[in-house]
């Protein structure tokens, strides 16, 4: 079950980074209570996967999901581009997760 609540912890914390984007600095309300909510969620779940999880491995996943779903949200909704470097760098991320994953014993 923690596996779940960190996939689940980091899907949201794409949803947090991408509505504090349309937030405008925390000067649109919506965008802002919607970053906040799911910032607090995302924590939330990740320290419950943090009970069973080991650090490195619960943090690094987090990240990581944030990290390439944020990117790929970039893309897809925002229009930022996808340079071949870029994709490569999203790649070496989706990489260092799987072999974290597959690393623990968990």
């Amino acid at each position: 079950m923690a596996w779940v609540f960190l996939l689940v912890a980091g899907v949201l914390e794409v949803v947090w980074a991408f509505y504090m984007k349309q937030s405008h600095g925390f000067s649109r309300l919506v965008p802002s209570a919607i970053t906040i909510v799911a910032m607090l969620a995302s924590f939330g779940l990740l320290a419950v996967s943090m009970k069973s999880l080991p650090l490195g491995t619960a943090y690094t996943i987090w990240t990581g999901i944030g990290a390439v779903g944020a990117f790929a949200v970039g893309i897809l909704v925002l229009g930022e581009q996808a340079t071949p470097m870029r994709m490569a760098a999203a790649v070496l991320i989706v990489s260092g997760l799987v072999l974290m994953k597959v690393s623990s014993s968990h």
